[in-house]
């Protein structure tokens, strides 16, 4: 049995982002071991794929980001654009790769860490106030760990009960152009000329590294994904017809799921009080925008402080209680129906200041800053939304 301070279960975003803030050896409030666990190469490991995020000034991960912006840009429908400086802020985007090539070279020395390869199942905690940490590793031998912590980030196996659940999907195609067609210094967030479907939305996300090169993904907010050659047809479609780009070379693709829900994302596991949800596992995903990575920073970061505090390091809501509310309107209001999704965050970009509108997507805006965000939607559809959200039952939606 290999016994440790700390036992992080899953070395992704949320995994790794802990463990490279957990306080070394020798570093006030050290812990003297962590132990890492990540399943074997195989198909429980988590795709390559891409980050993105907005930060202001420098930033912990900058050596691996790929590229970032001050400009972000909208289209509607119509073709009208607004385009938004949003200095001092920079949105930036991290692929997984490097990301984890960072965070492992930094992790390689350091003291009392070790990292282990093996498929955790049981997670126990045990009379004696420490957690029983079960797995396998490659070869089927069992692998027994033994911790005073538990940090899981496993994505859980069913969705908690919740009253809405849609769906993110999308594919992103990276390409070189024959021609120069992007703008090296702009983001298209959210771009609605893309063929908007019966239910939910659709938008086109641009992300430039250069004239000739570009992340393009098509997005889709809906109950359901599409088929592989769907997203093919609809990333061929705004490629040319929308962008223009002429003839472009896939050098690479990524693909994924993000569940959009409001339920209620417990950080504290059933099987102990000592074993811990983290990253998505543990609600990290904003419900009405998919993203997820800035959060888990924060949550990494309230985790490590309470560590070298000596406190109990139950890590905290990523996001505040009002803006849970809020995404869980929104989330109704667009599964119902009752709002057009295009139009809706068109406006938003079009008549909120830029600084305004990232705190609030971010979680981190005042309450009355809420309300100046609130009156530039549609106001009835809305209210009435809320209005029906506590008679609502809960009940268990598939993940996918």
């Amino acid at each position: 049995m290999l016994d440790a301070d700390i036992v992080v279960v899953g070395a992704g975003a949320a995994g790794l982002s802990l463990a490279h803030r957990l306080p070394a050896r020798a570093s006030p409030g050290a812990v003297s071991s962590v132990v890492l666990v990540d399943p074997p190469p195989g198909p429980l490991r988590p795709p390559r794929r891409t980050w993105c995020f907005w930060e202001a000034g420098p930033g912990r991960f900058d050596p691996a980001t790929t590229a970032s912006w001050e400009w972000l840009r909208v289209h509607g429908r119509d073709g009208r654009a607004v385009r938004r400086h949003i200095a001092p802020v920079r949105y930036k985007m991290i692929r997984s790769d490097d990301f984890e090539a960072l965070v492992g070279r930094d992790l390689k020395a350091r003291p009392g860490l070790r990292s282990v390869e093996a498929t955790v199942g049981a997670v126990t905690g045990l009379p004696d106030a420490t957690v029983r940490v079960a797995a396998t590793d490659a070869t089927g031998a069992p692998v027994v760990l033994r911790a005073r912590w538990v940090f899981d980030s496993r994505p859980p196996e069913r969705l908690p009960a919740a009253r809405t659940r849609l769906l993110q999907h999308f594919r992103g195609w990276f390409v070189r152009t024959e021609r120069p067609v992007f703008e090296p210094e702009v983001v298209d967030l959210m771009d609605f000329r893309t063929a908007q479907p019966a239910r939910g939305l659709s938008f086109g996300y641009v992300l430039p590294t250069g004239r000739h090169t570009a992340l393009v993904e098509y997005t889709g907010f809906g109950p359901a994904p599409l088929a592989s050659d769907a997203y093919d047809d609809a990333l061929e479609d705004y490629t040319r017809r929308v962008l223009r780009t002429g003839t472009v070379e896939v050098l690479s693709t990524e693909q994924g799921v993000i569940p959009m829900t409001d339920a209620d994302f417990g950080r504290r596991d059933e099987d102990g009080d000592r074993v811990f949800r983290i990253g998505v596992a543990g609600g990290a995903t904003r419900a009405s925008t998919g993203y997820t990575f800035a959060a888990v920073q924060r949550q990494s970061e309230a985790v490590a402080r309470a560590v070298r505090a000596g406190r109990r390091p139950v890590p905290p809501p990523p996001h505040p209680a009002r803006a849970r509310l809020m995404d869980a309107v929104l989330l109704r209001a667009l599964d119902t129906g009752r709002v057009d999704g295009p139009d809706l965050f068109f406006r938003l970009f079009d008549r909120v200041p830029a600084a305004r509108l990232l705190r609030f997507l971010d979680g981190r805006s005042r309450l009355y800053e809420d309300l100046a965000v609130g009156v530039r939607v549609p106001v009835l559809p809305m209210l009435r939304t809320a209005a029906e959200l506590p008679w609502l039952r809960r009940r268990h939606l598939p993940l996918r």
